[in-house]
């Protein structure tokens, strides 16, 4: 198994249908209660693990999807409500070494409940014209909803697959 892509890399078909969005949509639904199921037999010595050698912990990855799929729902709404706004990336390596990213995994958990429970009502509700507005990412360039979905739906089972491995592999 590749540690750093466990999944595979991201990989988008251009010709996105209803039925894969939807598909994407209960990853993004399903994702925190798979993470609070792994997280309640998680030990300490799991958490401070690094998934791989030269990666975070285990700990921050769970923190690191809450700051992540916080940004993909601010982003889902600028292309929503804006014309191809230029959305501003974020340095996900030292928002990892913050402080806050030292708390329990529950505190991200909960935040991903209550943010997953919104966005999904919130990607629900968007029709195929919808999908396809855009925002601009200054490194990858015009990325549509329906892309994004795709990627956040990829990003939560990539991470939880890090999660997983570590969490198997000590046990």
């Amino acid at each position: 198994m590749d540690e750093k892509f466990p999944i595979g890399k991201f990989h988008l078909n251009q010709d996105i249908t209803e039925q894969q969005i939807d598909n994407w949509i209960n990853d993004i639904e399903m994702l925190p209660q798979l993470l609070r199921e792994i997280a309640v037999n998680a030990t300490e010595e799991e958490l401070n693990t690094p998934y791989r050698k030269g990666g975070w912990t285990v700990r921050h990855v769970f923190h690191h999807l809450a700051d992540s799929h916080l940004n993909a729902y601010i982003r889902f709404k600028l292309a929503i409500t804006e014309d191809k706004p230029t959305i501003k990336p974020y340095e996900q390596d030292k928002w990892a070494n913050l402080a806050d990213s030292n708390e329990p995994v529950a505190v991200s958990i909960k935040l991903l409940e209550s943010l997953h429970h919104r966005m999904v009502i919130l990607l629900r509700s968007l029709t195929m014209e919808d999908v396809q507005k855009v925002f601009i990412h200054p490194e990858l360039g015009a990325v549509t909803i329906s892309q994004n979905i795709a990627l956040y739906s990829w990003h939560g089972r990539h991470h939880l697959a890090h999660i997983s491995s570590v969490c198997t592999r000590t046990a």
